[in-house]
């Protein structure tokens, strides 16, 4: 038995009361999404449609495809391959579910679309600070993960029963991504009782795992190998250690979207290291990834130094600069955190 359900039935009787009848329904979430983007996606699409609603889920970017083999990926339409046909999809939407993001801007190219859709609009999320933008918004920043907080829907809407196989695998993936396996803070024993029941339901936990982390190409795993080999580098005296790659290195490994999901947790993994970071270059900007253990918090960094944010032990943001003055400011910014980092 779960213990607590996030949802409180007064506020969500409203959103209840909108779905009593077959509407047509927008899913989307963040720009470059991961697995508890995905996840949360299309376990709410598999949800809505065993509901008899008329769902879509339309990405504004594209996705790593070890998360392809997610039931519904099919029917998934990208915005920047099909702009005509997402576009008309949005302005013919009863309801919009927005998924695993807090402002608006963190789907990019969707932004103007969502914001001046005159559809209901509706949000689930576990980021802090979500933007007013939202008909209603459900806002639960100690749940370990948005696809957490879709189960925790669907049970609220008095719908467990209709959570299949299909729509288990999907939760259990984001919960398991968002949480690295399971091991950060934020994994509550009633999140494992969830883990338990998406299980009773048929979810597959060992070809989930094999699906998201026995499934890269043969030149992602070259990368990583250069990445140990050749561009980690520790900082001992604040506990640190960082990875970065430049736009030639990603060329040369043939990098392609999700090749470089989890590498800031290779550093992360050194003993006696408290704080991570991975620099790549995109032809926008430097991409940042910050990953911290215990109790040091890498939100408060990414926010003040690299437009950023997140969770506290996992945040990320980015810099208008070359990859090398990026690294330079966060190694001239740790003497700020002396403290929090040799604790």
């Amino acid at each position: 038995m779960i213990q607590k359900n996030r949802f409180e039935y007064e506020e969500i009787l409203p959103v209840i009361r909108l779905f009593e009848y077959p509407k047509k329904i927008i899913i989307t979430t963040h720009f470059k999404p991961d697995g508890d983007a995905m996840g949360s996606s299309l376990a709410m699409y598999n949800y809505l449609i065993a509901k008899g609603h008329d769902a879509t889920v339309i990405t504004p970017s594209d996705y790593p495809e070890f998360l392809f083999w997610l039931p519904g990926n099919d029917k998934v339409i990208e915005y920047p391959k099909n702009k005509e046909l997402a576009a008309k999809l949005f302005s013919e939407a009863d309801i919009i579910i927005c998924l695993d993001f807090n402002q608006p801007n963190r789907t990019e190219t969707l932004e103007e679309v969502i914001t001046t859709s005159k559809a209901k609009k509706i949000l689930i999320d576990h980021h802090l600070h979500p933007a007013s933008f939202c008909d209603y918004t459900f806002s639960y920043p100690l749940s370990c993960a948005t696809c957490e907080l879709v189960y925790q829907f669907i049970v609220a809407m008095d719908d467990s029963n209709i959570i299949n196989k299909d729509i288990a695998n999907c939760i259990y993936c984001g919960i398991m991504t968002d949480t690295n396996s399971f091991r950060f803070e934020t994994m509550t024993a009633d999140t494992h009782r969830i883990i338990a029941d998406l299980m009773d339901k048929g979810a597959e936990n060992y070809k989930i795992h094999e699906n998201v982390f026995d499934n890269f190409s043969f030149d992602r795993m070259k990368m990583v190998g250069f990445c140990m080999y050749n561009k980690l580098q520790m900082i001992p005296q604040f506990k640190t250690a960082f990875i970065s790659l430049s736009k030639e290195d990603l060329e040369e490994f043939e990098s392609t979207t999700g090749d470089t999901e989890g590498i800031v947790n290779i550093a992360l993994a050194i003993k006696d290291v408290k704080l991570a970071a991975f620099f790549y270059e995109t032809p926008k900007c430097i991409k940042i990834s910050l990953r911290s253990k215990g109790s040091f918090s890498v939100k408060e960094m990414a926010q003040k130094y690299f437009e950023g944010g997140g969770h506290r032990n996992a945040s990320g943001g980015k810099a208008f600069t070359s990859i090398e003055e990026a690294i330079n400011l966060f190694v001239s910014i740790l003497p700020e955190y002396r403290d929090e980092l040799l604790k």
